[in-house]
């Protein structure tokens, strides 16, 4: 992997981390096609990938700062008053953001732990399988912009929502699916707002992608310097910049326009990578 090689996939993690369109299906596609990807050693691959998403997630704290900040210190707040004895007759709108948040993580970590081996593995740099999610999701995307009724607010949102939304970034798991795909349109099947489903997606994003990250570092095998360390500073840099510009794109776009945009882009990468398969321009 050269410098050059490491901004690329950083500009590719930062724009497409946020956007409903797969990071995971754009870094392999682009990893398999500079011939970075080794079959025998896609533990290294996967080190990489999550290690470069904490570029991204610097890019959501930054922008969502106040957010998280009133959210934490709200929460903080909470426990508190309640360790004390003296519970709050009812939380506040940044506490009860924040216990959702938390709540709609727990799927993600326990089926991210029950699966790592697989998470790990050649299953999840399979381009058939992305080809599969990207179509599947794409469905899904539209199904919900046709149904969804785009009424409701981050101030109605339930426990069971979180839930739901979080079950739904669990199976961003699986390559081509899109973490922000899966939450966002289980948002709009929800009956949320595009934005404001946008939103909650990218609250949520923020202990998942640290946990994933960090677990990550701290089972580091050594295979991801194969890489080269430094190339996965400039990557993850490269993503956070990128990264804090998508996300100012995006909420300002879904404010006004539907997501239909990206469904048929899904569409339109899957034709692509199954026409590189078919010629044998790419690994399966």
């Amino acid at each position: 992997m050269t410098v050059l090689d490491a901004i690329l996939l950083g500009l590719i993690q930062g724009l497409t981390e946020f956007i409903p369109v797969s990071s995971t299906a754009h870094l392999t596609l682009a990893g398999k096609l500079l011939g970075l990807i080794d079959k025998n050693n896609s533990a290294a691959w996967t080190e990489f990938m999550a290690i470069m998403q904490i570029g991204t997630l610097g890019a959501v704290v930054v922008y969502f700062f106040k957010d998280l900040s009133s959210m934490c210190s709200a929460a903080v707040e909470d426990l508190r008053r309640r360790v004390t004895g003296h519970p709050p007759d009812k939380l506040s709108g940044p506490a009860r953001i924040g216990w959702l948040v938390a709540a709609g993580t727990i799927p993600v970590g326990v089926i991210g732990l029950v699966f790592s081996r697989q998470i790990h593995g050649w299953f999840t740099k399979s381009t058939p399988v992305i080809v599969a999610s990207l179509v599947s999701l794409a469905a899904l995307l539209w199904l919900a912009e046709k149904i969804a009724r785009h009424i409701r607010t981050l101030d109605g949102i339930t426990l069971k929502d979180s839930l739901i939304i979080g079950v739904a970034q669990a199976m961003a798991l699986i390559p081509g699916s899109s973490r922000s795909g899966t939450t966002i349109t289980a948002g709009l099947l929800l009956g949320f707002t595009r934005d404001s489903a946008a939103r909650f997606s990218f609250l949520l994003s923020v202990p998942a992608v640290l946990t994933s990250g960090g677990y990550e570092m701290l089972k580091l095998s050594g295979e991801v310097a194969q890489l080269g360390y430094m190339n996965l500073v400039v990557a993850t840099l490269v993503a956070g910049v990128s990264g804090y510009a998508a996300i100012a794109w995006l909420l300002r776009y879904l404010s006004r326009n539907s997501t239909m945009l990206f469904v048929w882009y899904r569409i339109a990468l899957g034709v692509v990578l199954t026409l590189l398969l078919r010629y044998s321009l790419i690994q399966s």
